[in-house]
């Protein structure tokens, strides 16, 4: 019996729990890509697996259906892999434990992997049901879409007949989304100089605490970013004489909001204790600055116990360059959208920050719903890191999924909404990256919306979705579908 065995939908869930027993981490999807081959073959469905290991398969319609347009349902099947700090487990290899707490399914101290893994859920329980009415169903399940969309960039769609699509990537039960930001990967390089470490007590300055988060959908709620905060402890202390730094890392992916920076740093005897009340005071400004934001953030200064593997420091200049660019790096909300109240425009977030033996690394999420001014916060990046004999390389852009005057598929979502719960649904533009946009490219005079149940803190060990809600929304998909 499993986790999930007695939820409902009882397939939809049987589906979901077999996707978290497969570790699937974006550039890791192999075996899930040959999981979903597996099943069409199963079920004596026709697919394509192509080069990336994306996954096309084509549905049969129900009977009565069989003259109706095809409907094509879209998911990703990589997901962002985060733990709490300290966790051991391998996620390119292991497989998350799954929990039920109420009304939610969570995985303990990892992320869940809802996003996306109740699309491919959904589509499958879908597509064995004989049971359910529905025209043509082609299904599009890609890779990579959370490190930059690789898969939608690179996947071949000649061969689909739609060009009606549900994208089931949205996270908020009722909020239906017609439009997104578009967005870049700005990976910044500045070289580095290093010193041979000696003399000194050495000392790792952990931040931690904080609640993290999607880097698209959560960047307007201000949570603090730990490799901001961390270059932000540095440049307070830096005026330190006896100063140096060893190490530093910080972050794992560029759309999740950093939660966890560490560096190492090296003092004379005599400056430890004033240090240490230097970061005393700067933890209790930080509680005071992020207590609705991030009320747990932490600042800890604790003395090392490998101290004979510190061997090199950054030379002072470098040491200079490494600071100044991580406080003076733009980060978070740029701009707001002035035709949608409440909408993020233009945004960016530091998501990994290394200190490597060549170079400081940081790697940076640009998205904006205005391409121009997208490439015009790289062109502030490119200045930035070139003013300390740097590069930024920008990788994996897509562009903006604009809003559609006319939609079919949108006035059926409104009408049918209406008449399952007598209200209007929202229709919303999101600051967060969907696939659309770049499907749009390939499909001509595509109509699409995104929906899916509500699914909290994403993107974080905290990821939690809720069960109800995933009924729900299933049943308005079946009922969708059921239309002619």
């Amino acid at each position: 019996m499993g986790v999930l065995s007695d939820l409902e939908p009882k397939r939809v869930f049987h589906y979901f729990e077999e996707i978290c027993g497969i570790p699937h981490g974006s550039y890791n999807e192999k075996v899930i890509s040959d999981y979903l081959v597996a099943y069409a073959k199963e079920h004596g469905f026709e697919y394509v697996q192509d080069k990336l290991y994306n996954v096309l398969m084509w549905i049969p319609a129900s009977e009565g259906y069989e003259k109706e347009e095809p409907i094509i349902l879209q998911g990703h099947m990589d997901m962002v892999c985060e733990k709490k700090p300290g966790v051991v487990l391998d996620m390119e290899k292991e497989s998350i434990e799954l929990v039920v707490d109420g009304d939610y399914v969570r995985a303990k101290d990892t992320t869940l992997g809802g996003d996306d893994g109740i699309a491919i859920a959904y589509m499958l329980a879908v597509a064995e049901d004989k049971t359910i009415a529905h025209p043509p169903l082609e299904y599009i399940i890609t890779v990579s879409e959370e490190v930059g969309m690789d898969g939608a960039a690179g996947i071949d769609l000649s061969k689909l007949k739609g060009n009606r699509m549900l994208n089931i990537d949205s996270e908020e039960e009722g909020i239906f989304l017609t439009s997104c930001a578009g967005g870049v990967s700005a990976h910044v390089t500045i070289p580095v100089l290093w010193e041979l470490a000696n003399g000194k007590q050495w000392y790792e300055l952990v931040v931690s605490g904080l609640l993290g988060g999607h880097s698209g959908a959560e960047i307007h709620k201000e949570r603090a970013n730990s490799n901001k905060v961390l270059g932000r402890i540095l440049s307070d202390i830096h005026g330190t004489e006896s100063l140096v730094l060893s190490a530093m890392e910080g972050g794992a992916k560029d759309n999740a909001i950093p939660l966890y920076s560490r560096a190492v740093i090296g003092l004379d005897a005599k400056d430890v204790d004033i240090v240490r009340k230097q970061i005393e005071k700067i933890s209790v400004v930080l509680k005071a600055e992020y207590a609705v934001s991030d009320s747990e953030i932490a600042v800890c200064m604790k003395e090392m116990e490998s101290k004979e593997l510190v061997t090199k420091v950054l030379s002072k200049e470098s040491l200079n360059h490494v600071i100044t660019f991580l406080v003076t790096a733009p980060d978070g909300v740029q701009n707001m959208s002035v035709s949608v109240p409440g909408l993020v425009e233009t945004s960016l977030n530091m998501g990994i920050m290394k200190l490597t033996d060549e170079h400081l690394f940081t790697q940076h999420a640009i998205r904006s719903s205005v391409t121009t001014k997208k490439h015009n916060v790289a062109n502030q990046m490119k200045w930035l890191a070139e003013a300390f004999g740097g590069t930024v390389e920008c990788k994996g852009e897509y562009p903006a999924w604009e809003y559609k005057n006319e939609s079919e598929v949108r006035n059926r979502i409104v009408a049918l909404y209406e008449k399952m719960y007598g209200k209007q649904p929202k229709m919303e533009g999101i600051h967060a990256g969907l696939e659309c946009g770049l499907l749009a490219g390939k499909i001509a005079n595509l109509d699409c919306v995104s929906m899916g149940p509500n699914i909290f803190d994403i993107h974080t060990p905290a990821e939690r979705l809720s069960i109800s809600s995933t009924k729900r929304v299933y049943e308005f998909l079946l009922a969708f579908l059921a239309q002619k």
